[in-house]
């Protein structure tokens, strides 16, 4: 299943998922808005992100969640939405969570985030705080659900075309690129057969 399936991320996750021939939740606030991938393999449904309770009801049945939902006004949304996943997850039986990430949450090569570099833009810093306060909540409240949290290792190409493979990275590169679609591969690669856990991956 698919949060935030709306998104320019969560559109490519659905269609990732499709190719490969899985059955998708894809959970938008509004369904009526949605206006990514729609056939007989996934099921467009209604649920907030933050509610632990939607959460639960709608993963049951599920064998991962992959996690695209964003607010650009954060307050707490990041954080609700980390607390939502693991309590509504556990409840539901789904072990298994990839959650969209940023990459000024990464070190440099010289150990500092990006976030904290000189000249990051000080109007992006509350968006990154928020995400960087969820992501915090992963790694301390988890507790056995194996998550990751997933960003470029730079940004993304958003004209970009998939190419079918990326690369990992070991620290932010502002100069990095990588497109939806291959961004999407990460995330269904991961879904699929685990081989990072409780971690900021890195890609590009």
């Amino acid at each position: 299943m698919i949060f935030g399936a709306g998104g320019r991320a969560g559109r490519r996750a659905v269609a990732e998922a499709r190719r490969r021939g899985h059955q998708v939740t894809a959970v938008v606030r509004d369904p009526s808005r949605y206006d990514g991938p729609a056939d007989d393999g996934v099921r467009i449904a209604a649920g907030d992100a933050t509610d632990a309770a939607d959460v639960a009801a709608l993963a049951a049945g599920h064998d991962a969640a992959i996690n695209a939902a964003a607010a650009l006004a954060p307050d707490t949304f990041f954080t609700s939405t980390a607390h939502a996943l693991i309590k509504g997850l556990r409840q539901a039986g789904v072990d298994r969570l990839v959650t969209v990430g940023l990459a000024s949450l990464l070190p440099d090569s010289d150990g500092v985030r990006l976030l904290d570099a000189p000249g990051f833009p000080a109007e992006f810093r509350p968006f990154c705080l928020g995400h960087a306060a969820g992501l915090e909540v992963l790694r301390t409240q988890a507790g056995p659900l194996d998550w990751l949290y997933v960003s470029p290792s730079g940004d993304f190409d958003h004209e970009g075309e998939r190419t079918g493979r990326y690369e990992i990275r070991e620290h932010g590169d502002p100069a990095d690129r990588i497109s939806y679609a291959d961004f999407a591969l990460v995330l269904l690669d991961e879904a699929e057969t685990p081989r990072h856990r409780h971690d900021h991956l890195a890609v590009t």
